[in-house]
């Protein structure tokens, strides 16, 4: 419990894994924007006129053999895992060439928000590995990458981690998920159904054509998503030794989270979140542990205690099914569930870049532990 009580009062924008950590600074690597064309979806659908959003960090090498891709979380984007990213740090730029994408629907990659050809819930929807796609097709067209160190990602960016793995398997040597999910199970399914409907039940939603943000719905989505979900009742004991101080902290960080997302972009996100299941990837028909065999990539599976979003009980399963599966609990003794994946806890932040750090030498020196 001590080593939760010294991050308590951070901003929750910094301490919950499901929306971005930090905003972007003149001093760090510029946005991009790849234009894929149309891009074809697993529905037979297609989003028009697509550009993947991205940014890198260090240089691609001659041979091409040194990019690891960052995949993110719901809600978030290419700053998700800046606490691993940085010289001395798990993802150092002066080794590897790093690409942080932007996931479909988060408001930089082409989303209901910015779409022009099919804004709002006019927008078709798209599955994990529709993103999962959109990635590939940056890596191979834009880059000429043949070939990657490692796929990492956080939350839903596990959850694109381990597809990549099942999608293309000879493609990475090394997979590093954070708090995944290999198939979203019933409690997660309710968790984000429940958050999605608080505010397409807000009368300013409007159908999706509101003219400002559904005010209510969103509050109360970030109550169930971040403020319940990606928390855990040790946190809260933690941070407040009178119960009835959570109240107005609750209402403060609702306000935050305003101007984070667009309501729409949200709500189409989470219809991937849920549901995704890597068994249902052609050739699998629907088995999940025959399609988390066929991985062939090293694989590092980090899960929270008491993780009230993606629950720990479902990776632990599937880590079963993956051949040599390296299973580890993100700082052992803490109870920061979801969260140990934000980046806000400095013990959480350290085992995560240690333990990363540590694989990744493992796999490019051919030992992975």
């Amino acid at each position: 419990m001590k080593r939760i009580v010294h991050a308590a009062g951070l901003s929750l924008l910094l301490s919950l894994s499901s929306f971005p950590a930090v905003a972007h600074t003149p001093q760090q690597p510029p946005h991009q924007s790849y234009s894929e064309g149309d891009l074809k979806l697993e529905s037979g659908e297609a989003i028009k006129d697509f550009s993947i959003s991205y940014v890198t960090h260090g240089t691609l090498n001659e041979k091409k053999s040194n990019a690891i891709l960052m995949v993110t979380a719901l809600g978030g984007n290419h700053h998700r895992i800046d606490f691993m990213i940085g010289p001395g740090k798990a993802l150092d730029p002066a080794r590897y060439f790093i690409i942080c994408t932007d996931a479909i629907g988060n408001g930089l990659t082409t989303s209901p928000s910015n779409s022009k050809a099919q804004p709002r819930m006019s927008f078709p929807k798209f599955v994990i590995r529709d993103m999962v796609e959109s990635q590939y097709r940056l890596l191979k067209e834009k880059f000429g990458i043949d070939h990657v160190v490692a796929v990492i990602g956080p939350s839903m960016g596990g959850m694109q981690t381990l597809q990549w793995g099942v999608s293309h398997p000879d493609y990475m040597d090394a997979l590093v998920a954070m708090v995944p999910l290999a198939k979203t199970p019933a409690w997660s399914v309710a968790v984000g159904a429940a958050s999605r409907n608080a505010i397409m039940d807000d009368a300013a939603w409007n159908g999706g054509n509101y003219t400002a943000p559904p005010e209510k719905g969103i509050r109360l989505m970030r109550d169930i998503l971040n403020l319940i979900s990606a928390r855990t009742p040790e946190m809260y004991s933690a941070q407040f030794k009178n119960g009835m101080d959570a109240l107005p902290w609750m209402e403060a960080q609702e306000g935050g989270m305003l101007k984070a997302m667009d309501a729409n972009d949200y709500i189409y996100q989470t219809f991937a979140y849920e549901s995704h299941d890597v068994g249902t990837t052609a050739g699998f028909n629907g088995d999940t542990a025959k399609a988390l065999a066929s991985i062939k990539a090293k694989t590092l599976i980090m899960t929270g205690t008491k993780d009230l979003l993606n629950p720990e009980f479902e990776p632990i399963e599937a880590g079963k099914n993956i051949p040599g599966v390296k299973m580890l609990t993100i700082s052992p003794g803490t109870v920061t569930g979801h969260a140990s994946a934000g980046g806000a806890f400095p013990d959480d932040v350290a085992f995560l870049n240690r333990e990363t750090t540590a694989f990744l030498n493992g796999v490019t020196q051919g030992t992975a532990r």
